[in-house]
């Protein structure tokens, strides 16, 4: 139970839990049992954290400080209703308190009235020495309500105050972003930049702006700051590599995207981006060996698995595709892209109930394509099925209405099980709107020629 304490550093500790042990009861003074009770929370023992507290309070039970630790407990608890009455008993004693404010502004936060919870920080803001972290409360409440402008105004205070305050930033850029204010956020960060030049953070945030603007060679040069501020800083490694591999540097993308590798267990991701650099710049063994690293390292990931696979279809290797969208499925089956890909590959094998296998698990699971109903009743028609075809292209019309594709199949359906008058009217509306399928155009070929 008490595994992860140190008896060596926290004497206080030491002799509080040797107490529980022994059944004893021992005498601490008000700031031993605040410490105490404030490692236990730390480290999510809060029947612990309890204890300490009901132990405290009976051997000083006017102390202010236990009794907003007990109200914090009770709020951790959503017992908002004795928190609140333990909070009115500590504001008789010293009303003023800074704790009492955030405390109830963080029930009236729980209870999802951020208004109320902004005006108990604004009191607590008038009675604090440190306001930066009530600064940061207050931009949380009014990012609840999508308030972008006034929580931006207490996020810039704390990274004005505390330029490493790294949290406050980025939610000070997600404003920036939500308001469309991205010089805005440029020239906030160079601002910090100046205060902090190494603060790789702020390198890094602003090259990823200037990308979204468009500016990718200051994109690049922020990046290389970032990296300089913190060589060993994998992030911007990947970030820098992404926009080489934009620009076509793809040697250079594919070198830093090898050195962030020196930083961190190996990633699927970054070698599916070494992959993809590889496959364009037509080195495909290597590409081929990186995307295998990839779904070694991690088997559900689905780009790397596509990459293969779509690799393997456009080099006509359907056989070495079916064996990998087989195990791409096993680890990933609700995949829908990949059930396409599976219908594909087995259609152009000729295994036509394996094709609408994947057809029909690609549309259960929301993928209603009009590939994959086209390709679902070719592969009923190719076997003569045409009730179960005919069936399929009625569904496929309540998502793709007046469909050339799916009514030409619906029409060749219907010519073979001798509706042709029907047929006939079908084809005669949409014959000038569609090519002939090659491969089912010979499945009723006295369509085409009435």
């Amino acid at each position: 139970m008490f595994d992860n304490l140190s008896e060596d550093t926290n004497p206080s500790l030491t002799k509080f839990e040797q107490m529980l042990k022994t059944n004893q009861v021992l005498f601490f003074d008000a700031l031993e049992f605040e410490n105490i009770i404030h490692h236990y929370i730390d480290f999510a023992q809060f029947n612990l954290a309890k204890k300490a507290i009901k132990m405290g309070m009976e051997q000083h039970p006017q102390n202010v400080e236990l009794m907003l630790l007990k109200s914090e407990i009770l709020l951790m608890d959503d017992d908002f209703k004795k928190a609140e009455d333990m909070l009115n008993i500590i504001e008789k004693i010293s009303p003023e308190h800074e704790e009492i404010f955030l405390q109830r502004s963080n029930i009236s936060s729980k209870k999802k009235d951020h208004l109320k919870a902004i005006e108990f920080l604004k009191k607590a803001l008038e009675v604090t020495d440190e306001p930066s972290e009530i600064w940061n409360l207050l931009g949380m409440e009014y990012l609840f309500l999508e308030d972008y402008i006034k929580a931006k105004d207490f996020f810039y205070k704390c990274v004005k105050e505390n330029s490493h305050d790294y949290q406050s930033l980025y939610n000070l850029l997600y404003c920036y972003e939500q308001l469309g204010e991205d010089i805005e956020a440029i020239n906030t960060l160079n601002n910090l930049l100046e205060i902090n030049p190494y603060s790789e953070v702020a390198w890094h945030q602003l090259g990823k702006i200037y990308i979204k603007i468009n500016k990718l060679e200051e994109a690049l040069s922020a990046f290389e700051f970032a990296i300089i501020s913190d060589d060993c800083f994998t992030g911007a490694y990947i970030e820098k590599g992404n926009l080489l591999e934009q620009m076509g540097r793809l040697n250079e993308a594919i070198d830093n995207f090898e050195f962030s590798l020196n930083f961190t267990d190996p990633s699927a991701f970054v070698n599916h981006k070494i992959g993809v650099c590889h496959l364009k710049l037509g080195n495909d063994k290597l590409a081929i060996r990186y995307f295998e690293e990839s779904i070694k390292l991690e088997p559900n990931h689905e780009k790397s698995w596509l990459a293969l696979i779509d690799f393997l279809i456009d080099t006509k290797d359907f056989l070495k595709a079916k064996h990998y969208v087989n195990k791409a499925l096993q680890s990933n089956s609700d995949n829908t892209d990949l059930w396409k890909k599976s219908a594909l590959i087995h259609f152009e094998l000729n295994y036509y109930e394996e094709t609408a296998v994947g057809c029909e698990t690609a549309i259960n699971l929301g993928n209603h394509d009009i590939q994959n109903w086209t390709m679902w009743m070719d592969s009923l028609m190719l076997v003569n099925d045409w009730q179960s075809a005919l069936k399929i292209g009625e569904q496929a019309l309540q998502y793709h209405k007046k469909n050339a594709p799916i009514l030409y199949r619906i029409a060749g359906c219907k010519f073979r099980l001798g509706d042709q008058n029907e047929a006939q009217l079908i084809f005669n509306q949409i014959k000038n709107e569609i090519k002939i399928p090659r491969n089912i155009n010979h499945l009723f070929p006295e369509l085409i020629k009435l």
